[in-house]
């Protein structure tokens, strides 16, 4: 495995964050790297899950939320899936059996709260060195960004779904 681990972030308003890092688990995978990705608020069937499939043993997915994503306010289901997920995402970052670790919508998590801003800035401080941890979602905290060693914005200029188009099967979910 690599010698230093880096913290990347991916947020922003635009399209793209959760495609990016499932491109860099794809890519580690290739390179013989383990990997986790724990999906914060995510319960439904997207079709990462089925391409993790593939990607096994090197990949390993969990989806640590309810079957629809957080609208409006959280209930506490939202809140006790959300703990649980940050915990298992934690457990994992430690464990020593993985060279990667994948939070898909943890900033989102974060900026409503589910997930305690000072409890995500720990685990960014506890990160062993070798592991490579990734953030991904809209809303980043400016001191999660502050304190990351790359921060990605995916900006929206132009995106068909103002024309009324669905998400897509194999594209956006």
């Amino acid at each position: 495995m690599k010698d230093k681990g880096y913290i990347q972030i991916y947020t922003g308003n635009g399209k793209g964050k959760t495609t990016a890092c499932m491109g860099l688990a794809l890519r580690a995978a290739g390179a013989g790297y383990r990997v986790f990705i724990g999906q914060f608020m995510k319960g439904a069937g997207y079709s990462e899950l089925k391409s993790v499939e593939m990607l096994s043993p090197y990949v390993e997915i969990k989806q640590l939320g309810g079957e629809c994503f957080v609208f409006g306010k959280p209930s506490a289901e939202d809140f006790r899936l959300a703990a649980e997920g940050f915990e298992l995402c934690r457990k994992n970052m430690l464990s020593g059996k993985y060279d990667i670790i994948i939070m898909d919508e943890i900033n989102v998590a974060q900026s409503i709260g589910l997930v305690p801003l000072k409890d995500v800035l720990a685990l960014m401080d506890e990160k062993p060195e070798n592991v490579e941890l990734v953030m991904t979602g809209r809303g980043a905290a400016p001191e999660m960004m502050e304190k990351a060693d790359l921060v990605t914005e995916m900006r929206e200029i132009k995106h068909y779904y103002q024309k009324g188009v669905e998400a897509r099967t194999g594209i956006e979910k």
